[in-house]
């Protein structure tokens, strides 16, 4: 009978890691056409995916987004939100897989390990992605709703030194050896999960990451064939009524504008 400390897993970030890009800036435009943001906010998220694709965030312009989604989303109808995204998920969110990850996943489970998506955006997005993919848990953002509403705050932000607290709560629980698990991560915000197992590796790494990767002889991947996943995975089906409308609980808290200070940190002078 296997020990205690006899089981692995693989813990995968998911945007710029599974996903071509975030799962939150994704829901841009449905969220201006049903009204929760305005023409000026949708620019923004534009310019923000870019710069999403090209560096990314440090910390310093993610606790600024944290503040900026807080104001932001104050108020909005949880009801509304599952509306919006119930319509426009699997439409957004389908072609964005990387082809290179869903094999990643697949090799990972056929060796027996499991297989947990740790990621900042909200656990409501994340969860039915980590079905579709068939990862056995998931580690994401929670927001506090009361009334039917956001609150604008967080309950719980899985992000940086959070992350890898919650990866050793998890393999304390189901019996990982950190010391043989893999981690996979495109940001140095996501140094400390990846410091938390014994083999880590980056995948389309930011300038942080990469200058890390190369220091500590860690691995570095370049996912770069988005593919739907109904190719990847023939027996995938669209998610049901159901689950798409619970994956819109979160969505609002990390959806389009969540970046703005990214954006206006970086905007090129006129």
């Amino acid at each position: 009978m296997a020990g205690a400390r006899d089981r692995t897993a693989a813990f995968f970030d998911l945007d710029k890691t599974i996903i071509a890009k975030s799962s939150a800036l994704a829901f841009s435009r449905p969220f201006y056409q049903g009204g929760l943001i305005n023409r000026r906010t949708v620019l923004k998220s534009a310019y923000a995916q870019f710069v999403f694709l090209v560096g990314g965030a440090d910390h310093d312009q993610m606790e600024k987004m944290r503040q900026y989604l807080s104001a932001m989303t104050r108020g909005w109808n949880v009801q509304q939100v599952k509306e919006i995204v119930a319509e426009t998920l699997h439409s957004l969110i389908n072609p964005l897989i990387y082809e290179e990850a869903a094999a990643l996943i697949a090799q990972h489970h056929a060796a027996g390990r499991d297989v947990v998506i740790v990621s900042s955006s909200g656990a409501e997005v994340v969860e039915p992605i980590g079905s579709l993919l068939g990862a056995d848990h998931v580690i994401a953002t929670r927001m506090r709703i009361a009334d039917g509403c956001y609150t604008g705050e967080i309950e719980y932000y899985a992000y940086a030194e959070n992350k890898a607290a919650a990866i050793r709560e998890l393999a304390e629980r189901e019996g990982y050896r950190l010391a043989d698990c893999y981690a996979y991560s495109d940001s140095i915000t996501d140094l400390p999960l990846l410091e938390a197992v014994g083999r880590p590796s980056a995948v389309n790494p930011d300038r942080g990451l990469r200058k890390e990767a190369a220091a500590r002889d860690w691995p570095v991947l370049v996912f770069d064939r988005p593919i739907e996943l109904h190719r990847r995975l023939p027996e995938f089906k669209a998610p049901s009524k159901t689950v798409l409308a619970a994956v819109a609980i979160g969505t609002a808290c990390l959806t389009a504008g969540l970046v703005w200070h990214l954006a206006k940190r970086r905007r090129p002078a006129l």
